[in-house]
């Protein structure tokens, strides 16, 4: 039995026409769980590969799942960081190691910021969708361009260890689980620390359970994920960020 105070937010990134029938099978998975509303974490060219815009077929399916109830959510613009020259070996082991040369607004300054947003959301208006949301490529977002998100009227974004509400200034702490595939020891540590998270989130108000497309490919990693999914809904209510979002307002403006 769901609590009311007890939410689950599930996101699903990297979706683009290249990801496209990954993501269809993966989100139909999850309402046969129980999970019938996702965050839906949207690139319009991932890697300069195929802009939403060119594809008919997935922008159709794009606006079916924000008709039905999941958010679409602006994540990035290329999801891809060129490499600097003259990086420092902390830039280095966080944009190279952590997150393959994904992390596009890493370092991103203020008007660089703004253009890309503004260029997106143009871009999602043609297809009849409206995302009032942002998080950055694997969560790193640079204060310039958090700022930037924050003029633009942004209702929120994401960092790997919390939630911004933009407009409040609220910060949530809840760490989400995310699991890295790359390679055998990731994905075996990835599955001994989102078990370890999960216990450890138990009590917290929001759990978050992000999933990536290639996820899905992994056996252990996909088992893993299905098993916390339901285990999580067992008193926890399925909800977009935005939905989310908007209850924890409403719970503020009530004095809750």
């Amino acid at each position: 039995m769901t609590t009311p105070d007890r939410s689950l937010v599930v996101s699903l990134h990297d979706v683009s026409p290249l990801t496209h029938a990954e993501c269809a099978a993966i989100v139909d998975e999850l309402r046969a769980l129980g999970v019938p509303h996702t965050s839906l974490l949207v690139i319009p060219d991932h890697h300069h590969k195929g802009h939403m815009l060119a594809d008919p077929a997935f922008g159709a399916w794009l606006r079916e799942q924000a008709a039905g109830g999941h958010e679409v959510v602006i994540h990035g613009y290329h999801h891809l960081r060129p490499r600097r020259e003259g990086e420092k070996w902390g830039a280095k082991l966080t944009t190279r190691f952590y997150t393959a040369d994904e992390g596009e607004f890493y370092d991103l300054d203020g008007a660089t910021a703004t253009g890309l947003v503004t260029k997106a959301r143009a871009e999602f208006s043609q297809l009849g969708v409206s995302p009032t949301g942002f998080i950055a490529p694997a969560w790193l977002l640079s204060q310039k361009a958090e700022t930037a998100l924050r003029d633009l009227h942004c209702e929120y974004t994401t960092r790997l260890t919390n939630v911004l509400d933009l407009q409040t200034g609220r910060t949530f702490a809840s760490q989400s689980l995310v699991w890295s595939v790359r390679s055998a020891w990731r994905r075996q540590t990835s599955l001994a620390w989102n078990a370890l998270l999960f216990k450890r989130l138990g009590a917290n108000p929001l759990m978050r359970i992000s999933i990536h497309p290639v996820d899905r490919r992994h056996t252990k990693v996909w088992q893993q994920i299905r098993e916390l999914i339901i285990r999580a809904l067992a008193d926890r209510e399925a909800l977009t960020y935005l939905a989310w979002l908007g209850k924890v307002r409403s719970e503020s403006a009530d004095g809750k």
